[in-house]
């Protein structure tokens, strides 16, 4: 069943129930009449916006834009992308497009005007959503966007070479359109992250969409009172299916702009959230926020607080030990996941298991796992290969890109590029990226684990490892470390921490830096190698 049916149905049961809050701390809009002025952060007594939809409004928005797109010539199968920041009006956007019959192409917000291009020629998409912050870049190229395309401008003040949402919706039926649309109808196209290379486009089904919402709903055991803060942009797989568990459950979910530690504690008390998802880096600051002083616990509403999990990257153990000191009572959970497996959750750890911190953990729901070797042959537990998964979520291809599908998409199952580990336990566990493990000296080194323990140290806020060019060895590690604010590190600390790592395991260079991590929080290790200058590993990792 198409996740739409779960709108339409909440439309139907709960049509007067709050479906999505919208709170942006950041910015006052005074143009924007309908929002009103809400006390965000009680100890510095700032203010926000806020603005709410109900399940009913959310469903006519949908409908409303449906009816657009279908009266503009957009047909079953034809292609819409989508570039915004988090609002009340994405999600009603993206519903309203997989209500046409078409399919919805997110974009990543953080695109140049060169990558906006060339993902749209990718995709071959058939028109371009976008708001205000992306006038400049559409305008860049505007000409050879509009050749064939429609531009639909969300805000005031439309640009002339785009036509404006609001003018457009405002004459269209609030009823649903009556397209037929199956599970086995094309519905999306994400774009890959980038950390491996330029985005590749991944076409999925209306089932993968489907199977997404319903496994999160499961896995979290998202109920009608619980309250989802979504906080990661919704252009990405996991802050999207991560908020479709509330879609299936028929509960309410606030969409947050802005992830200083004060404003979601604020956030989760004001709205009683009860669900966050957070990405490391976040959890991170919250901690040593409160570590300084500069949160007070006592300060907010957080009792009805009962999940954070985390998703999107490697979680170091010593992060949930620190939370778990803070937040006891809390439920734990990690899930992992990828693009071309409609996001998190293909496998996940569980919430019962947080005796098995550090493991990304069991298959989700309706998957199915395998570590295999080099020729593709399944190996023994307890040793290293790649992941792979199978399950109803696998995307259909990368789309126009027959040589690269052919490389992950192998008799029904889907390489994912990640090596793993299983215990004695059925428990998996990431080792590192295939295409980031170094090799030094003959001897596999997996950067995760050198990040994991070099996180244990009381001074690192953050860190990453790359290998470098050697002469010798061919490649050696090489550490870049972030040191916690008003802390100062030196090298001779950083090695002396880490004597109790195996000799070939220890970082032969260390650099103190920041780690710039993408908007999904994962680190952009092809960034680092580019900026010291391992210009043959990342040859290496173009070829692979």
């Amino acid at each position: 069943m198409p996740v739409m049916e779960f709108l339409e149905r909440n439309a139907r049961l709960y049509p007067d129930e709050v479906a999505l809050v919208e709170l942006n701390p950041e910015e006052k809009d005074t143009r924007r009449t309908t929002w009103k002025e809400y006390e965000l952060i009680r100890p510095t007594g700032f203010t926000a916006y806020r603005r709410e939809i109900t399940w009913s409004v959310f469903d006519e928005k949908a409908n409303r834009f449906a009816n657009l797109l279908i009266s503009r010539g957009i047909q079953k199968g034809d292609k819409v992308a989508i570039l915004m920041y988090n609002c009340l009006e994405w999600l009603p956007i993206y519903f309203g497009v997989l209500k046409s019959g078409a399919i919805a192409v997110p974009f990543n917000f953080r695109y140049d005007a060169e990558e906006i291009l060339y993902c749209a020629e990718l995709a071959e998409v058939d028109m371009i959503v976008f708001g205000p912050e992306f006038i400049g870049r559409i305008e860049i190229n505007a000409e050879r966007l509009s050749r064939g395309r429609l531009l639909i401008y969300v805000g005031d003040s439309c640009p002339s070479f785009a036509e404006s949402y609001r003018e457009l919706v405002a004459d269209c039926s609030s009823h649903a359109p009556g397209v037929e649309v199956t599970d086995e109808d094309y519905g999306a196209i994400y774009f890959s992250s980038g950390t491996t290379g330029f985005p590749k486009a991944i076409l999925h089904k209306h089932q993968s969409l489907t199977q997404a919402a319903e496994m999160e709903q499961k896995h979290h055991g998202t109920g009608r009172e619980d309250t989802f803060l979504c906080i990661p942009p919704l252009y990405h797989t996991g802050a999207k299916f991560h908020w479709m568990g509330s879609l299936v459950a028929g509960s309410r979910s606030v969409l947050l702009k802005g992830a200083k530690p004060e404003v979601i504690l604020s956030a989760v008390s004001k709205e009683h959230c009860t669900i966050v998802w957070l990405l490391v880096p976040w959890a991170q600051d919250i901690l040593d926020a409160l570590d300084r002083g500069d949160l007070k616990l006592e300060d907010y509403q957080l009792s009805q607080w009962r999940l954070m999990h985390i998703g999107a990257q490697p979680v170091p153990p010593s992060l949930i030990r620190r939370w778990k000191g803070y937040f006891p009572h809390h439920d734990y959970d990690t899930n992992y996941g990828l693009s071309e497996s409609t996001g998190p959750g293909c496998v996940h750890l569980g919430m019962e298991n947080i005796h098995k911190v550090g493991a990304i953990g069991v298959p989700g729901y309706r998957w199915s796992c395998k570590i295999v070797d080099e020729d593709g042959v399944e190996v023994k537990r307890g040793e290293v290969g790649e992941l792979c998964v199978q399950g109803p979520g696998m995307m259909t291809c990368y789309y126009r890109d027959e040589k690269a599908t052919n490389e992950v998409l192998r008799d029904g199952w889907l390489f994912t590029g990640d090596m793993a580990m299983q215990d004695e336990d059925g428990f998996y566990f990431l080792v590192d990226r295939k295409k980031d493990v170094i090799v030094s000296g003959g001897e596999n080194i997996y950067p995760v684990q050198i990040e994991d323990f070099l996180r244990r140290c009381q001074k690192v806020k953050d860190a990453a490892v790359i290998g470098l060019p050697d002469r010798r060895l061919g490649e050696k590690t090489a550490a870049i470390i972030e040191i916690k604010d008003g802390m100062e590190c030196t090298k001779e600390e950083i090695e002396e921490f880490c004597r109790e790592l195996p000799r070939y395991k220890r970082p032969k260079e260390i650099i103190f830096s920041e780690i710039p991590r993408n908007s999904t929080g994962k680190i952009e290790k092809p960034k680092l190698r580019k900026m010291y200058g391992a210009d043959n590993l990342v040859a290496k990792e173009n070829m692979a």
